[in-house]
């Protein structure tokens, strides 16, 4: 029987040893090396190219002779990718294979989005630069213009911590005096004009084109001075496939970096050494030592959810997306929460000759702020003033108060006792129709109807310390405003190629729009029983005054527009554009109501030409060239150019009876100026696009030149000519001018590791060149107010003709007296320097810098190894100048005697007996250049999951990860837009905070 055991088992070996040979050997056979050669078109070996086992991560890369090696099964497929080049698969059926890669014309072939049509990169004559929705940024961002800061050349973005703050953004240079929507780019989204970017959550966002020279812009016509952004949002697919995709992030905000202020013991200190005595300003036998940044400032968390659904077929597509943002600000009671949704639908009929579409879109938006005014009630002012001698509260649990020391509020007790709360509603609804007339002819309809509703509600509690408002035992406040904009556009797009030679587009539309903004009011009523209701009942209150009743002034303003332009292209070899836009206003002058805006664009595709086909340099080689004309009515109400009465006082009008009446006096408010007419942008741009390396490095170099006239401002008149003392009128011109560099590449390429780079500088001159005529005249503009004790009328900035927007016109600060006190460069009236001066006075200022960087740049890598990715952005400007005013402030030695709090290094830095410490002088003017390492993002993807997740990624994000600077400030990164660009001011620069994100995305 053991004999039997023992025969069997060695049978079973040699079965079990024949078994694996044939395996090994089977699986020996499949496994055999597949080698060939890569070469491009002209019989070029490449290197470097990817061969890959499809599937999998088994594979190789060519090497200098553009060989490879990889084992594969037979029946397997490889696939073979190069930057530059289309990606190829071949089944593996031989153990040679050798491929001819051909050239990837995606990036000359991708759709750029234009107004009213799109066209292929290639046929584009003008300055229009694309980001996609994986290139944007990447953060806790309220707003699209933010996603965009260090993209695009030229743009310059400033943006802000604040959850209720708005990024400030210009693009090629300030070009108007006019603040507001006026100094900024004209937004589109999904082919409609002028709509409210809050309808737009950065997740829905597919690309985002920026039209940047006159040559794009002219067919806006008036609304395009500053520059045009078009925002694509995502839409349905046509697979027949339903997709939902969700992605979502926390983060975390911390205060990058505080004042450095003195606390209790610094404070004592200083004040004992120069015999200083703040005895009468805090308990001197219990003293505190409260760090009020530290009772003001928070972590901020915050959370974002998009969900979306899209699917669809051939005919019928659809998608709905749903997004909800709450995020918390790090001083305390600063808050934001928006729910965002869109949904859209599109389908054809009559045997798809008609396209129809319709999107409903909403937003709601919650925003809660503290007081953040002048004077001392600001919460971001009160936490550096505030002595760290005194507590937070008293023995009775009521908030600290000094009312003997002048400007002076606890914030501790603003931020819980002022409350300032904004709801903002939204709703859009578009409606669009494209009829196929025959091929190549479409003929558009679009409307489209927005409403939008302010509710504005304050609240001033009874414990309240403002002095405006402490007297009136809680005080509610609460107005509404509603906006209203109806659109109606209609136009014709003809495509035709003749002979595959000619290709011909012609574009001829109208529009017709009705804004009716500003419909609204409001009341104010105070003397409450209980501060418990706040502002939702505001008929508890036992006090209200007429005076309180707020009023709106409804603005109705009309636009009529008529539009064209046409292409042409020669073999895309010869390009050729020329737009015209024919605009009316309501809101202009009764003789000025109509402006016409041109331009006309060319290029020459070089690369094309029959010399350049023996090169092997350039790779792509275009020179594009335009001149166009644009406007700027954005900022307008309906009362800019006509005569307005309101009320301008009270009369008591006493009856024959006796009875005295108060009737409200009725005076001009504005006067009518029947000449107002548009502000008008004229630029000139030339540009280069090239690449190199089979477009691993790609380009473009543009110059422009930029000017408008007929600037818009308020001048004095005489009330003996005029009913009012101002008058707007057309004077001014303002230049820029600047040169545009943008690099992409792929410096390395390997199989399982990518890295890709961009950078883009640009450099602007700004230039004020006029502000007077025969008519109106005005030596100069006074800016910029730091609002310093002792020196309240003083500004800091000038416009003047000859010198840019944020020119800083300063006092030179020249050292000390014998005394101890600041002195000053002394000028005579020639200008000639006499000496110095203790008292210096306004003809003392002199010019001490711009505000305008010379050079603001974006650089941007991204590293792929594997399913890991890194991105690093960095972002940054050089050679400005930025006047710290809350270094002014701060410095003053005087707060101390006064019961405040001053800067740590006023002990070692300011003399104590210097009165005019805190002058505004070049001695706080800095050198605002900045290198910031600006996003941060480590991320994995995991790819397809089962069956029931097709993609999933997950990510890490760091915002404002460091910063390199020479400035002493809190950030660097202030508001460079406005008339006071360079600004840091103390009451309202929120803290600039470092951000921590973990995010998701999954697509099911």
């Amino acid at each position: 029987m053991q004999s039997k055991l023992i025969t069997n088992k060695h049978a079973l070996r040699k079965l079990f040893s024949l078994a694996v040979f044939l395996l090994v050997s089977t699986y020996a056979f499949a496994q055999s090396a597949v080698t060939g050669t890569v070469t491009d078109k002209s019989g070029m070996p490449l290197i470097g190219v990817s061969v890959v086992e499809k599937g999998t991560t088994n594979g190789n890369v060519t090497d200098i002779d553009g060989k490879y090696s990889v084992k594969v099964e037979k029946g397997k497929t490889l696939v073979f990718s190069y930057i530059g080049y289309q990606t190829q698969e071949v089944k593996v059926e031989s153990s040679v294979i050798n491929v001819t890669m051909n050239e990837d014309s995606q990036l000359l072939d991708e759709v750029v989005v234009i107004g009213y049509g799109s066209m292929e990169r290639k046929d584009v004559t003008s300055s229009i630069t694309t980001v996609k929705a994986e290139d944007l940024n990447v953060g806790v961002y309220t707003t699209p213009a933010q996603l965009l800061q260090g993209k695009v050349p030229g743009l310059t973005i400033a943006n802000t911590s604040d959850p209720n703050g708005s990024a400030s953004i210009s693009l090629r240079g300030a070009s108007t005096l006019r603040t507001g929507e006026a100094m900024e780019p004209y937004y589109v989204i999904d082919g409609v004009p002028g709509v409210s970017l809050s309808l737009v959550a950065p997740e829905d966002i597919e690309s985002i084109d920026v039209l940047r020279d006159a040559s794009a812009t002219a067919i806006y016509g008036s609304k395009a001075a500053n520059g045009v952004i078009i925002v694509t949002t995502k839409k349905g697919n046509k697979d027949g496939r339903t997709n939902v995709s969700y992605s979502g992030y926390v983060a975390w905000d911390k205060t990058m970096k505080t004042v450095d202020m003195m606390d209790a013991n610094e404070l004592l200190t200083y004040a004992n050494a120069n015999d200083i005595d703040i005895s009468a300003y805090y308990d001197a036998s219990n003293p505190a030592n409260t760090n009020w940044q530290d009772e003001v400032l928070r972590t901020g968390f915050s959370h974002n959810h998009n969900v979306s659904i899209n699917g669809g077929n051939e005919k019928t597509s659809y998608n709905a997306s749903l997004n909800f943002l709450e995020r918390q600000g790090v001083v305390r009671g600063t808050n934001m929460d928006r729910l965002t949704a869109r949904s859209f639908l599109q389908t054809k009929a009559f045997n798809n000759r008609l396209d129809i579409s319709l999107s409903l879109n909403a937003s709601i938006r919650n925003s809660s702020t503290g007081p953040t005014g002048s004077q001392g009630q600001s919460v971001l002012d009160a936490m550096y003033y505030y002595s760290p001698l005194v507590p937070v509260k008293n023995a009775d649990d009521s908030w600290y108060s000094n009312t003997s020391i002048s400007q002076n509020y606890n914030p501790m007790s603003m931020v819980n006792e002022d409350r300032y709360d904004t709801k903002e509603k939204l709703l859009q609804g578009v409606a669009k129709a494209t009829f196929h007339i025959i091929d190549g002819l479409d003929w558009n309809l679009n409307l489209s109807y927005q409403n939008q509703q302010y509710i504005y509600s304050n609240y001033n509690s009874s414990k309240t310390q403002l002095p405006s408002v402490a007297a009136r035992n809680g005080q509610a406040d609460r107005s509404t405003v509603e906006n209203i904009r109806k659109q109606m556009e209609t136009y014709l797009n003809w495509n035709h190629t003749f002979n595959d030679t000619h290709k011909v587009g012609v574009m001829l539309g109208y529009s017709w729009e009705q804004s009716d903004n500003n419909d609204g009011f409001g009341l104010r009523v105070y003397n409450f029983y209980s501060d418990d209701l706040g502002y939702y009942n505001m008929g508890m209150a036992n006090n209200i005054d007429i005076n309180d009743v707020i009023s709106n002034n409804l603005a109705t303003l009309r636009m009529i527009s008529f539009y064209g332009r046409a292409n042409y292209s020669y073999k895309s070899k010869y390009l050729l554009q020329a737009t015209v836009r024919r605009d009316g206003s309501s809101a202009f002058g009764v003789n000025n109501r109509w402006g016409t805006f041109p331009s006309v664009s060319a290029a020459w595709r070089i690369i094309e030409e029959d010399f350049m086909k023996d090169q092997d340099i350039f790779d792509d080689l275009k020179f594009r060239i335009g001149y166009g004309v644009s406007g700027n009515s954005l900022g307008f109400d309906a009362f800019y150019a006509r005569q307005v009465y309101g009320h301008t006082g009270w009369f008591t009008y006493v009856d024959a009876n006796g009875t005295e009446s108060d009737y409200r006096i009725l005076g001009a408010t504005r006067n009518s100026n029947p000449d107002l007419k548009w502000e008008s942008t004229g630029m000139f741009n030339v540009g280069l696009d090239f690449g190199f390396f089979n477009n691993r490095l790609t380009g473009t170099i543009e110059y422009y030149s930029k000017k408008t006239s007929d600037l818009i401002y308020d001048y004095p008149v005489s009330t003996n000519r005029y009913s009012y003392g101002v008058m707007t009128a057309n004077v001014g011109d303002i230049s820029n001018k600047g040169i545009e560099i943008t690099l992409n590449a792929v410096p390395v390429q390997t199989k399982d590791f990518t890295w890709s780079t961009t950078l883009n500088l640009s450099h602007n001159k700004n230039v004020v060149e006029k502000l007077s005529n025969e008519t109106y005249s005005v030596n100069y503009i006074d800016q910029a107010n730091p609002d310093v004790g002792g020196y309240s009328s003083t500004n800091v900035q000038r416009i003047m003709e000859g010198a840019p927007i944020g020119q800083f016109y300063l006092w030179e600060w020249a050292g000390y007296d014998e005394n101890g006190g600041s002195i000053f460069n002394d000028y005579d009236e020639n200008g000639n320097l006499v000496g110095v001066t203790d008292a210096p006075d306004d003809s003392d200022r002199r010019m001490a810098g711009s505000a305008q960087p010379k050079i603001t740049y974006g650089w941007n890598n991204d590293l792929t190894w594997k399913n890991w990715t890194l991105t690093a952005f960095f972002q940054g400007v050089a050679g400005n100048k930025i006047f710290n005013s809350t270094r002014c402030y701060y410095s003053q030695v005087g707060l101390v005697a006064a019961g405040k709090n001053v800067l740590a290094e006023v002990a070692t830095e300011q003399n104590p007996h210097d009165s005019r410490a805190q002058a505004p002088s070049d001695r706080y003017l800095e050198n605002g250049s900045y290198l910031r390492l600006s996003t941060l993002t480590l991320g994995y993807n995991f790819g397809k999951i089962g069956n029931w997740v097709n993609n999933l990624r997950l990510y890490a994000t760091c915002n404002n990860v460091f910063t390199i600077t020479g400035y002493s400030g809190v950030d660097p990164e202030v508001n460079l837009g406005g008339l006071t660009p360079g600004m840091d001011w103390r009451n309202t620069n929120y803290p600039r905070t470092r951000t921590f994100l973990v995010g998701i995305n999954v697509n099911f």
